[in-house]
This record gives C-alpha cells, structure tokens and sequence, in this order.
C-alpha cells in the first residue's frame, strides 16, 4: 500500500518516476483501515534531498503509512527557505501533543560539537524523552542516535584517527532480530562519520546488531527504549557520498575518495549502490514489526508494555 505526503511536497514527482505508490490526501480519506502514523524529524541543511530518501524507503512498505515531516522549534535554518518548512514541516512544539507509531530521528552534520553546546540540545533533550510516552517505536539515525546513546544510556564517543568515509562490508551479530529479516551475512552499509561509539560505554540494555571491527558498530536495539539506533545510512542514494566528497575538494581538504564507491577508483565514473536493498528491507522490517506491535488505540501508544524485539 502507498505512502501519503503532502501533495505538493517536490519529492512526490521524484518518488512516482522511480515507481513508488504515493497517495493523495482525497484517496487516503476512502481507506477504512488505520495507516499507520510515522514522524520524520529532519536535522539534516539540505530537507529535500533528506526527506526524499526516507520517503523513497518508507514509500515501499505495503502498508499505508501517513508521513508528518517535522523540524526542530529552536532552530532558523539556513539551506532551506523559511516558505518551505512553513508548507510541509510542523514543528516540534505543533506536533508534541500527538501520538505516532513510528518516528525517525536523522543525523545532522554537528559530529565536533559536544552535545550539550548544540543550540536545539534542550529541546532535543525533550524530544527524546517525548519519544517515550508518544511513540511506538523510535529509529535514532548517525548523529540522532550518538545522541539518544548518550542521553539514554550515558554512551560515550571519541574522534577517531580518520574519517570513516565509504561503503563498507559489515556483519549482521543478530540474525534472530525482525528488523534484519532477510539480510545477507555481510551487508555493504554506506559510513560518513568522524566519531565512533566507546564499546566499554555499551550497557547491559544494549545490543549490537550489525558491527565492523573496523569501522565501528552500525546498528543498536534498545529494546527498553522501544528504538534501534543506526549509526550509517543506508538511507543514502548512490550520489550521497560522492557529492560529499566533491564538496570536500571544493573546499580544498584532502579527503580520500569513498572507499568501494566508485567502479576501479575512479571518480569520474557512476557510482554503484551496492547496499538499496538492504535499505528498503531494513525499513519494510521495520514498518512491519511496528505494525505488528502498534496498540490499535493511539491513545495507548507509550503506555503499552514493548512487545519488539531486537
């Protein structure tokens, strides 16, 4: 079943050419089963490259599920006009009365700033703890779950020697966990990150889903916390990291290329998705277990005892 968003919002033209069931708000109202409620709290500049993503992996599920895009109350962005988030984003403050079965937190680019300095921190320290009583089921992304580890679990994070910086061959820890239904053994997961997480911080609530030794953990559950936390992005298209880098040469840094991005090296080529079907199968994963678990009654979401395993 389809996906419903504003019916302006320009990622609709996008997610339709590449095939994906978008519904309008008039076919919505003639659906006499629940869609299911799932908000997208979007910290990342550019929101149209970010909210098309999500929506491209959301939009796949056979379900329908009605998408709120939501932004930070404290916070005046500058990479997106001030009449867009007004159309297609309710604030924090709008929707924090609400109840929602699903809801993502993205990453933002703020990887040197200790937490506590970031200007949205206080209300960032609200909406995770609104999570709680108000959401079903949470998905912390990169930066957003360095944050909920630190503030649900007191998880520290370090700089590393060098940026983690392309698309790399993981190993799924837990092959038992439903939102890993389907995966293969060695996952290739796109990585963008300055920090990683200190394992001997990791406590007993926590479980490591998919790992690099290398590279660092990827994927939590937080069972407790009725959340997983991503620390890559699957999310990302095939265009993501490359363009992260040209902005990186533009800037006159000397970034390496992404590893394993570009077809032999060369960053003249096209480069390869190698990880889009773990992305949609990660989030159908996740949207069904949410369905499976969700009280019918929204009034009962926060209050339900965690039926999700991680």
């Amino acid at each position: 079943m389809p996906i419903r968003i504003p019916d302006d919002l320009p990622a609709r033209k996008t997610l339709e050419d590449e095939g994906v069931n978008v519904m309008d708000s008039s076919r919505a109202a003639r659906q006499d089963i629940r869609p299911l409620e799932i908000g997208l709290l979007n910290l990342m500049p550019n929101k149209e490259r970010t909210e098309t993503q999500f929506t491209r992996l959301i939009g796949s599920t056979p379900l329908q599920v009605d998408l709120t895009l939501v932004r930070v109350t404290e916070h005046q962005s500058k990479n997106t006009p001030e009449d867009y988030l007004n159309s297609f984003y309710s604030t924090w403050e709008e929707v924090r009365n609400r109840k929602f079965d699903g809801f993502i937190v993205t990453g933002a680019p703020i990887a040197n700033i200790p937490f506590e300095e970031v200007r949205y921190w206080p209300e960032m320290l609200d909406i995770m703890d609104w999570t709680q009583t108000n959401v079903h089921h949470t998905m912390f992304i990169c930066w957003g779950a360095q944050a909920a580890l630190h503030h649900f679990h007191g998880t520290k994070r370090y700089r590393m020697a060098e940026k983690a910086f392309g698309v790399f061959r993981h190993e799924v820890v837990n092959t038992r966990s439903p939102y890993l239904r389907g995966f293969s053994d060695s996952p290739m997961i796109p990585v963008s990150r300055y920090n990683d997480i200190d394992r001997t911080t990791l406590g007993p609530d926590l479980e490591v889903l998919i790992d690099n030794p290398d590279i660092g953990i990827s994927m939590l559950g937080d069972e407790k916390h009725r959340a997983v936390h991503f620390l890559n992005h699957l999310e990302y298209d095939n265009r993501s990291l490359a363009d992260e880098y040209d902005r990186d040469i533009s800037a006159g840094l000397t970034t390496p290329p992404p590893a394993n991005l570009f077809p032999n090296g060369d960053t003249t080529a096209t480069p390869e998705n190698r990880w889009r079907s773990h992305a949609h199968l990660l989030f159908q994963n996740w949207i069904n277990e949410i369905y499976q678990t969700t009280p019918y009654d929204m009034a009962e979401i926060g209050y339900e005892t965690s039926k999700t395993g991680a």
